[in-house]
């Protein structure tokens, strides 16, 4: 049985989102908890949990991600003056569904990654 996740619900139209992007293998929504002008979440249509979920047969869809990401990027306006992809892996490093998301985040200064 699959896991069955928010994000997979939205891919699935079953809970509404603002979605910019969706393809076979992807889907682009707006956060709606945004941290900054622009933030997308990208994510694979099946559910993957994690990163270390990630298995051969996702490759494919790893790659589209990153397209994803970058095309919306662009079209959101910050592909020339920059952006910031995170993918949070486990609890602590932040992630909040078990489902792989890419977040794609720009619109204004993004700072130091970590505190240093």
């Amino acid at each position: 049985m699959a896991v069955d996740t928010i994000f997979s619900k939205i891919v699935r139209g079953e809970i509404p989102a603002d979605i910019v992007y969706q393809d076979d293998l992807v889907t682009a929504f707006r956060d709606i908890n945004a941290q900054a002008p622009t933030h997308i979440l990208v994510v694979p249509n099946h559910v993957v949990p994690g990163a270390d979920d990630v298995t051969e047969r996702d490759e494919a869809v790893l790659g589209r991600l990153f397209r994803v990401a970058t095309a919306v990027a662009r079209a959101e306006g910050i592909g020339q003056s920059g952006y910031r992809l995170i993918v949070n892996c486990g609890a602590d490093g932040g992630q909040e569904v078990p489902h792989l998301h890419m977040h794609v985040l720009g619109g204004r200064p993004l700072g130091r990654m970590l505190p240093g």
